[in-house]
């Protein structure tokens, strides 16, 4: 059943010319017996052949076969051929173009319907002697016209509607999609900043160990056996960190993650800065304020900001460097200063965003700061070095 209702919806011209030959059947038999002379029969035949073409037609030319239509009525008052089965037709014109036609040809379609009961009155009146008897058949007649045009204007109105609800859904399934993307192209970003904080700081480290450890190894065994614990230690701390992105990455069917390491806050960052005194780089911290819980993106970023800004001063300061550390916390947010006394970066590296894959952790730094609605000012100093200044409010920004 469902296959033949699709093949009349992709024939609808046929499934029209199949009501059109009925149609004129039916007209035939009102031929052969209503009108008297040749030449009312002729304009008779010909007014019931247009007509029966006007429905096999009319969804293909609607406008067209509305003008077919009036014309057939205007010869069938000229050559006084009487209301016949064919002006059925104008029915379904009128319904037709009412749904399928312009608007212009709808308007027209209304008034022609609502003249016609009128005009026909007038032509063939039905009591001579006029009076109510008239007036109650016109009003009668006019009806089904009406009803043809507002039951064509409501599927009109249906089919817009529908469209509309369409039109929205399609929009809200490609603004989902594009929310989707945003949301992976932002979690691929957050993951890219994680695994650039932890290898890049660590990794840093372990080089600078690592070259140490092998320039003493033969003049001083202690000292290369120091910086050989080092590097272990801070590997397993980049492990650490890294199998806590693999957890958050990745889980199991039970919904339970892997292991779980707690997401660095501020007060490691004294640990950090041992770190990287270990490591053999002057490092003064200072902490201003009264220190106090903060939110956990305040406190990751914050960790981050000043880790990867001393594995810039270790990359780029250049030898026997030094670096300052301040925490400052205000009433209604985290202030942060990162200085070195080393040669600084490059121009591009904290101006343009990075070239040739580098400048990424201050691409980082940017993205971490904005999340959490802070600001950061980050170039050389005056006097040479490095300078890394943020602002870290305890609310974003609206």
């Amino acid at each position: 059943m469902q296959r033949l209702y699709d093949f009349f919806r992709r024939h609808p011209t046929g499934v029209d010319s199949f009501w059109a030959l009925l149609l004129f059947g039916v007209s035939g038999i009102w031929l052969l017996q209503a009108p008297e002379g040749a030449v009312q029969q002729g304009l008779a035949t010909l007014a019931v052949v247009a007509l029966c073409t006007v429905v096999a037609l009319r969804r293909r030319w609607p406008e067209q076969m509305l003008l077919v239509a009036l014309g057939c009525g205007v010869l069938q008052l000229a050559g006084d051929v009487y209301i016949n089965p064919a002006d059925f037709a104008l029915l379904v014109i009128i319904y037709t173009v009412a749904a399928d036609g312009k608007r212009w040809a709808s308007r027209l379609a209304l008034a022609c319907g609502l003249l016609a009961p009128t005009v026909n009155n007038v032509r063939w009146p039905g009591n001579p002697t006029g009076g109510w008897q008239n007036l109650v058949g016109v009003a009668f007649l006019t009806v089904p016209f009406a009803l043809a045009w507002v039951l064509g204007d409501s599927v009109r109105t249906r089919r817009a509607y529908w469209a509309q609800l369409q039109e929205r859904a399609d929009r809200l399934e490609k603004e989902r999609e594009a929310q989707a993307r945003m949301a992976v192209a932002a979690e691929r970003a957050r993951i890219a900043r994680e695994l650039h904080d932890v290898v890049a700081h660590n990794v840093s480290v372990m080089v600078v160990q690592a070259d140490g450890a092998a320039y003493v190894l033969d003049g001083s065994p202690e000292q290369a056996k120091q910086a050989l614990e080092t590097i272990s230690g801070t590997g397993r701390q980049a492990l650490a960190e890294m199998r806590r992105l693999l957890g958050v990455l990745r889980t199991d069917e039970s919904g339970e993650g892997g292991e779980y390491v707690p997401q660095p806050d501020v007060e490691q960052i004294n640990d950090l800065v041992e770190q990287v005194r270990t490591a053999g780089m002057a490092v003064d911290f200072q902490v201003e304020g009264a220190p106090r819980p903060l939110p956990s993106g305040v406190e990751l970023t914050a960790y981050r900001i000043v880790q990867e800004a001393l594995t810039n001063t270790r990359k780029h300061g250049g030898p026997n460097v030094g670096a300052s550390v301040r925490l400052t916390f205000f009433d209604d947010g985290l202030g942060l200063l990162v200085e070195d006394d080393g040669r600084g970066a490059q121009h591009e590296l904290y101006e343009e965003g990075g070239a040739d894959g580098m400048g990424h952790g201050l691409i980082g730094m940017r993205e971490r700061v904005g999340m959490v609605g802070g600001t950061l000012d980050a170039g050389p100093r005056p006097g040479g070095g490095f300078r890394i200044s943020a602002l870290l409010p305890l609310k974003a920004g609206r």
